[in-house]
Order: structure tokens, then sequence, then C-alpha cells
């Protein structure tokens, strides 16, 4: 933290907020000093967004007290909320994708010139302005649909940045960015944090916390447990203080009882993502797919189910052709797909948690006891079934996702980074359902940025780089180490070491 700042730029005094039958926060504390990366941390539910959201001005009926800046404030809506400096970027991205990225960046404060015109030269400058915030050098007149995700996710950064806030908040920012453009994150809110910006950060990374931030708050049950200097805690005390027992091996090994093979993937190509893609997967197998971001894995995975086209080869679900470009068929057949984001083709939000669960059931028989079964075994907390989807905590829809699924006795599981943005608790019943499912014969494939993870669930790995299928590693030989120098071309590091 930097010396020499004594007022805080935020601090809420005993703040409460209650919901219909529940008290989502607690008469909590929090603050945060200029200069100053302050972590905030907890599982999904345990209160952390409700909190944020009062400090943007989504609720207007708190109780307790806000300063900023010392002087008391009344945030009672989001415009008065950026009045106040206040800005906040959401892990969902809030950016349109058929419009440009100037006009994304500058939505609401767009210059205008005589007669009410957009001043499309000063645009252009401020938008790249913008973009040079974040080290993005990306021709401000392309859509947000014709950039991949994790330049979006800098564009939305970039986007807030654009306000000029003095309290920024950010809720997982890395879920979309690979570790050279992680480190160009930290870069720039090192530089920001220099100049004096209070920065809330939000993540359940815990190797993001211990290299970004000043200090840690974490929040249980709707209430502050404790704030220390990241120097005092350990990744095992701060899981501990999170989910209120301790963990002592998260990532969880089984011992495989592989059969007969599944799927059969053949010289698989989509010109431009990836190339004469072969494997093959076995039932009751957990086949990782080890890569870094831009290496083609969602794109493959996305094509072989027949989300998006395949130009080249051909994938067999036991021995008998998929469809290319027909999810539908062969999502009947067995094959099934959970998307990397649960809000824009994973889940329908404005519907019943019951009727997300029967979605992918097709016409057949689904009832109560289908749903029933899916709440216990995840462990979904929902007040009821008929609550929408979007009421959840991010970490209950993504198991709503799952369970959706799930409840179709799949054959073939495709999982897309499924435990991204999700807590310590909703990870681990993730990983129990993937695991049962395995064990039951059912063949998974899983992609995940999540190295750890990878390495524990997976009964052995393929390895891709830049869109092609470089190698494979065996389970004895999966570890965080091997899966990282596999992915950055170093495969034969991996083979010398087993």
């Amino acid at each position: 933290m930097s010396a020499g700042f004594l007022q805080s730029a935020l601090a809420m005094e005993g703040v409460s907020k209650r919901f219909p039958g529940m008290l989502a926060v607690d008469r909590v504390d929090f603050d945060v000093m200029p200069g100053e990366v302050h972590a905030l941390m907890g599982e999904n539910g345990a209160g952390k967004s409700t909190l944020m959201r009062i400090l943007t001005g989504s609720f207007d009926d708190y109780e307790g007290t806000i300063r900023i800046g010392g002087r008391e404030a009344r945030v009672h809506s989001p415009a008065a909320a950026k009045e106040q400096g206040i800005g906040m970027v959401y892990q969902e991205l809030s950016l349109a994708r058929p419009i440009s990225i100037a006009e994304n960046l500058l939505v609401g404060r767009l210059p205008v010139r005589w007669g009410g015109f957009i001043d499309r030269p000063q645009l252009l400058r401020e938008a790249r302005a913008c973009l040079g915030l974040v080290g993005l050098d990306l021709d401000p007149l392309l859509t947000v649909g014709e950039i991949s995700q994790h330049e979006a996710q800098l564009v939305e950064i970039a986007k807030v940045l654009g306000g000029q806030p003095c309290i920024l908040i950010l809720d997982e920012p890395t879920s979309s960015l690979s570790r050279d453009e992680v480190a160009r994150l930290f870069q720039i809110l090192r530089d920001l944090r220099n100049r004096g910006l209070a920065i809330v950060y939000i993540s359940h990374h815990l190797p993001e916390i211990f290299e970004i931030a000043d200090r840690v708050t974490v929040m249980r049950d709707g209430r502050r447990i404790a704030t220390k200097e990241i120097h005092e805690v350990t990744p095992q005390s701060l899981v501990q203080m999170m989910v209120g027992r301790s963990i002592d091996e998260f990532y969880l090994r089984r011992e495989a009882k592989v059969g007969a093979t599944v799927l059969r993937a053949e010289g698989l190509t989509r010109y431009g993502f990836f190339h004469e893609v072969s494997f093959t997967l076995n039932a009751g197998e957990i086949l990782g797919v080890a890569g870094l971001s831009g290496a083609g894995r969602t794109e493959l995975a996305r094509s072989l189910c027949g989300l998006d086209p395949l130009y080249a080869g051909r994938a067999l679900l036991l021995d008998e052709p998929l469809i290319p470009n027909d999810y539908p068929r062969n999502a009947a057949r067995g094959l099934v797909y959970l998307s990397e984001d649960r809000k824009v083709d994973g889940l329908f939000l404005r519907l019943p948690v019951s009727v997300n669960l029967l979605a992918g059931l097709r016409g057949r028989s689904g009832n109560g006891s289908v749903v029933q079964r899916c709440l216990d075994e995840l462990a979904i907390a929902s007040a009821s079934p008929e609550v929408d989807a979007g009421t959840l905590s991010g970490g209950n829809q993504q198991k709503v996702l799952l369970g959706k699924w799930l409840a179709t006795g799949p054959r073939v599981l495709i999982l897309d980074e499924p435990t991204r943005g999700v807590d310590v608790g909703a990870k681990r019943k993730i990983h129990e359902a993937v695991m049962a499912l395995a064990d039951r014969g059912a063949a998974v494939l899983l992609i995940s940025s999540d190295l750890p993870e990878l390495a524990g669930l997976s009964d052995r790995a393929v390895v891709m780089r830049n869109g092609r299928l470089i190698g494979e590693l065996s389970k004895a030989q999966l570890s965080e180490e091997a899966l990282l120098l596999a992915a950055n071309g170093h495969l034969e590091d991996c083979h010398a070491k087993a």
C-alpha cells in the first residue's frame, strides 16, 4: 500500500441488506485506502456481490453508512455511484456485440458536434485513449462480436477506466484471460494503485490474491469474517475462513475404470481454428484438453458437438458418425456440451430452475423427482425450484447448468471451463458430480484453464497448441508444471521427467 494516504477512499460501516426471508448482508464493515488493492473473498452466496451492488447503487434500501473520501454518501442509484467515482467491472460482460468497440467504450458520453451529430474523429481519439489504458491496439471501429473473449474482457475494463473512477471494483476480471494477459492486467492495476486508485478485487483464484492484493477481507453467510494484511494469511487459512472448515486436498484423484472407446475423432479441421486433430475417448474416462488461450480448445469442442462448422475429418460416437453442424441430433444421441458462458448460451435466466433442469430432456418424461434429484445431488441452493435461474448465485447457476445435462444421462459430456468463477464449495460439488458420472461409465472431455483442476480430475490429457494437437500426457505425468510446460511447447520435458 502506498505510504502517505491516511483517509480511506471508501468506508462501509455496519452495512446490511435484507431480502424477503433472508439477511444477505449483516452489519458489514469494509474499507479501502487510496493506493490499495483490497481483495474481497468468499463462497458464492457469502454476500460479496450484494455488498458491491449496494456500493454501485443497485439497492437503495440498505442500512448502514457509506463514506467516500471521508464524506458520507447515499448511493441510491447506479448514476449516483458513477458521480461518486465508483466504477465496477462485472464478471459477465456488459458490452453490446453488434456495435463498435468505440461506441461501447463511450456509451452514455459519446462526443457530439454542432447539430447533435456524433463527432467521429473525437470518438476514435477517445476510444484509442481508453484502449491504451489496458494496452490494447485494436481498431475501434471493429464490433465487439469480431474480437476474442479475452479482448472483450479488456475492453470492458477500459470502458470503466474511461470514466476515471476513484474506486475501481473488479469481479473475477481474469476469468477469460491467458497467463500473459493476466500479467499485463496486473501491471495495469499496479500502475493504477501507484497513482492512488482504490481497487476492490473479487476473485476465487488464490494465487492471484497473493500476487496482487495488499489486504484481504473474507465474507461468509453475509458477515465479515476477517480482514487481514496479505502477509498474515496463507491459502489454507483463507479457504478455511471461506468455508468454515479445513480442506486438506481439494482436487481429488480417482482410479478410473476405463471401458471401450466411445468417441473417436479423426483429422478434425476448422481452418483458422484447429487442424488435423485426432484422439479417442473411452467409457468411464475423464480426458483433459490442455492448452493456452487461443490454442483452439473451445472451438474444437463446439465443432465436435455440432454447434460450429467442421470443414474436414469426422467424429464417431459408438462407431456411428456424428452429424456435422447439427447439435440437436448429436445431443439426442448422448453427446452434450456444457458451455463456457452459462449466461449467453447455457441457461434460460428468466425461467425457473426446474425448467432449466429439464430443458435437456427433449420431450422425454421429466418430473419433479428429476428436479429434486438434481437439487439434492448438486446441493443447489435455491429457495424454490420455481424461482428464476437468474436470481441464483454464479456457483448455483453453474450447478443448474451441469444438472441440466446430467439429467439426460449422457454418453459423452464435454465440459468447457466448468468451474470458472465459482467458489471452492461449488467447485468441489461439481468435481464430485463429474467423477460420479464417469464412475457410472460415461465419458468426459474436460477443457479447463485451472491447471490443478485439469491435473487432478483427468485420467490423461491431450495438449493443444496453435490449433494442433501436439501430444498426450499420461496420468502419471499429469501435474500443473507438466501441463504448463506442454502447453508452451515443451512436451519433451514432461516425458523426460516422468
